[in-house]
């Protein structure tokens, strides 16, 4: 934890950040329908960039770092929202050539979101910089799994250092994807898992993934909590908080940069996935994506509660 003599952690988020263009509908349009959103913005999206600004907002300390597209009008407004986070933003790597990812949201009544999202194929031909500069003073790691292409060297070093590397599985990911087995902590979406594993079942599934990796498997399924699965790989659950959800979108974004640094912070699993469960659930109460992460004290208050 946090004390007066202990800085909070730092943690190296790698991923790509998203131009979110978001529309607040009542519901979504028929095919070939016109309708008019009651709202709109444009803020910064992206599974590891909404994971810096939680942890940010929680009181952890932040290096970004992840291809970008090489015009400045794209990454201004990005830049600017995760600068105003505090978030450390000079290693970022902007691909000649190449469109800074864009995704058009539309955000219902109920606060569910439908998404569409474009990434330029030439994103995925970057170089990180060197690792020793990036693991400079860093406790934890947080990657996506859609740039397992380019982070598994980086995360060989980091669990050569002792590092915790902790991977959000949002997307199908092949079985012999290396980060599987450089990752310390993987944490499926629930369509994510079930494509990977090959199963519909979620014991089954994560039992599937234990038989490549020796990490700590957990996915998230909403509103039902996160199932998880201890060191005798038996399945264990961490119910969700209830809420009114307003907005569901950067979510699970949420929980994965709130787990880190709970893991990054030395707490048990179970209080860390708690800890991301109840971040996650006030930030659903609330429009916003992952700008509207509570503070810490606000997580703790609910999970004091409960």
């Amino acid at each position: 934890m946090i004390t007066a003599d202990r800085p909070s952690p730092l943690i190296l988020c790698v991923g790509m950040p998203v131009r979110d263009l978001v529309l607040r509908i009542d519901t979504l349009p028929s095919p070939g329908r016109k309708i008019r959103a009651s709202e709109f913005d444009q803020i910064c999206g992206g599974n590891a960039p909404n994971a810096a600004v939680a942890i940010a907002r929680l009181g952890g300390r932040v290096r970004l770092t992840g291809p970008v597209g090489e015009s400045t009008a794209d990454t201004q407004p990005v830049f600017a929202l995760l600068d105003r986070e505090g978030i450390d933003l000079s290693h970022m790597v902007h691909v000649p050539g190449a469109t800074t990812p864009v995704s058009s949201i539309m955000i219902d009544a109920a606060g569910e979101r439908t998404v569409v999202t474009y990434r330029d194929p030439k994103l995925w031909n970057v170089i990180l910089p060197e690792a020793d500069t990036l693991l400079d003073g860093v406790d934890a790691v947080l990657t996506e799994s859609r740039c397992s292409d380019f982070v598994a060297p980086l995360c060989r070093q980091a669990r050569r250092r002792g590092l915790p590397v902790v991977l959000d599985a949002d997307r199908v990911m092949t079985l012999d994807e290396e980060v599987l087995a450089l990752s310390t902590h993987v944490i499926f979406s629930a369509e994510a898992l079930h494509a990977t594993a090959g199963s519909d079942d979620f014991a089954d599934a994560l039992a599937r993934i234990a038989g490549l990796t020796p990490a700590f498997l957990g996915v998230t399924r909403g509103a039902d909590g996160v199932d998880w699965l201890d060191a005798q790989h038996r399945l264990q659950r961490v119910p969700s908080f209830p809420i009114t959800p307003i907005d569901t979108l950067g979510a699970g974004d949420v929980f994965h940069g709130a787990f880190t640094l709970a893991i990054a912070e030395g707490q048990s699993i179970t209080r860390a996935l708690r800890f991301g469960s109840a971040a996650a659930a006030l930030k659903c109460a609330r429009f916003g994506s992952a700008f509207a992460t509570p503070q810490r004290l606000e997580v703790e208050a609910l999970l004091a509660d409960a």
